[in-house]
């Protein structure tokens, strides 16, 4: 009987061991961590052996193959001595995709993943296609695929996922953007982690389609380098287009026919000859980047053949989600804004583009080597005060401390929300928008948010 050993005992690892046991393996869990009483209670009633704490390396390189859980970096020792002696390491969505007759739906990028997947899953849902939703949100995939029940799956795929995705296909994949993030996991060269979200195209034939952001500079660049990539494309754009209306193409790229863009406050999309027209106005989601994700999901909905009026009353119900650019009260006529997924750079911009109004903007956490220059002339401009808030908040005192009216160090939400509150007047915006991980004063991003929108519930 074949060997599988899961690393990692989250809601990957606990789906990945449930399918290997259904799918009659011989399974055993290892977590260096504690498993929750959930997940443990899960393992027990379905007779998997498991433990936590360490990893017994006796039992687990004995293993015909191994599912790392994402978040176990290829540079750790246990993960070496496994290549070494050529045992496969795969992740969990690898393993899921060889017991799906699903259609899937594979959505990366360094920022708007779970708002374009949660997007394309609501309208797909709406408008009565039988999907399912995994990745990094909803259940684990694996657990999913035990009965297989969904004729498509929207996945939502992060670089680490598709680290040790070989064999996975998607028939539709998106790439949003491509921005430096996460660089301590690949020896700190950008080229590596731009490689590896383009992963998400291995095995893709002429007969798929592959959507993306073609004002991303580094998307593009290495779009220019693959000349053997025979995958449809279907760019989207939201630069100012020339008069006939045809996107930007070079040699490789086809005109628009098949793509989308913005024009005139619309969203134009085309896919062969059904094209598609919304007003940004009428978005649930504000902001350039939501332009972006709204014309992604379109053009799934698209590519999967539904009708225009199924894409518009699904692009019109939808709702915005939770720690992205979510409002969350206005007191006193200042406005706050829980931004919380914003651990890079890249998404603050696009959050301080969103407002046009005076903000107070609250930045600050674990940095992850964050070149802030590329936020500086809009911090300039629109932002009134910044509050920093985190153990260390020297890098973000010594680069903006000369470029905004006010700015002040606090160590807890408390404080921040507070600060915010006695600096704002009728008309500003109070905007959390960390550009860094939360991992010095929170559980997560998640806790951070939700801690802002109690503190900010306690103003009122």
């Amino acid at each position: 009987m074949k060997k599988i050993v899961i690393l990692g005992g989250g809601e990957s690892g606990v789906g990945a061991a449930l399918l290997a046991k259904a799918k009659g393996f011989e399974v055993f869990l290892s977590d260096k961590g504690t498993l929750s009483d959930k997940y443990k209670e899960t393992l027990s009633q379905n007779q998997i052996s498991f433990e936590e704490g360490e990893h017994t390396e006796a039992k687990i390189l004995d293993a015909d193959e191994v599912i790392k859980s994402p978040g176990i970096p290829d540079k750790v020792e246990l993960i070496k001595k496994l290549h070494s002696l050529r045992i496969p390491v795969i992740s969990e969505i690898e393993f899921a995709s060889r017991y799906t007759k699903a259609k899937i739906v594979a959505i990366t990028g360094s920022n708007g993943k779970t708002t374009t997947t949660l997007m394309t899953y609501h309208i797909l849902k709406n408008a009565g296609l039988n999907v399912g939703l995994a990745g990094n949100v909803g259940e684990s995939f694996a657990k999913q695929v035990i009965e297989d029940n969904f004729d498509y799956f929207v996945l939502e795929l992060s670089s680490f996922q598709l680290d040790n995705c070989f064999k996975f296909k998607a028939d539709v994949a998106i790439i949003l953007n491509i921005t430096p993030d996460h660089l301590d996991r690949y020896d700190y060269v950008f080229q590596n982690y731009i490689e590896s979200k383009f992963r998400i195209l291995q095995n893709m034939t002429s007969a798929d389609d592959f959507i993306y952001y073609q004002e991303s500079e580094a998307l593009a660049g290495e779009l220019l380098k693959r000349t053997d990539l025979t995958v449809r494309r279907l760019p989207v754009s939201i630069a100012p287009q020339p008069p006939e209306g045809e996107l930007k193409t070079d040699s490789k790229t086809p005109p628009l026919g098949v793509g989308g863009l913005l024009q005139n406050d619309i969203l134009h999309t085309q896919y062969q000859q059904n094209s598609f027209d919304f007003p940004v106005s009428a978005l649930p989601v504000k902001g350039s980047h939501n332009a972006i994700n709204a014309m992604c999901a379109i053009l799934v909905c698209q590519s999967l053949g539904l009708k225009n009026e199924q894409i518009t009353n699904g692009l019109k119900s939808f709702q915005s989600v939770e720690h992205r650019l979510e409002p969350c009260g206005e007191i006193k006529g200042v406005k706050y804004i829980n931004d919380s997924k914003a651990t890079n750079v890249d998404s603050v911009f696009y959050a301080l583009g969103s407002y046009d109004e005076p903000i107070i903007l609250i930045m600050g956490g674990v940095d992850k080597g964050n070149d802030y220059r590329q936020i500086e002339q809009l911090v300039e401009q629109k932002v009134k005060a910044l509050i920093c808030m985190g153990k260390d908040n020297s890098k973000l005192v010594d680069f903006f401390g000369k470029k905004v009216p006010m700015i002040f160090t606090v160590d807890s939400m408390q404080k921040a929300v507070q600060l915010s509150a006695d600096l704002g007047t009728e008309g500003d915006v109070v905007l959390l928008s960390p550009a860094c991980a939360s991992f010095d004063l929170f559980k997560n991003y998640e806790d951070r948010g939700r801690q802002f929108k109690e503190v900010v519930a306690g103003l009122k």
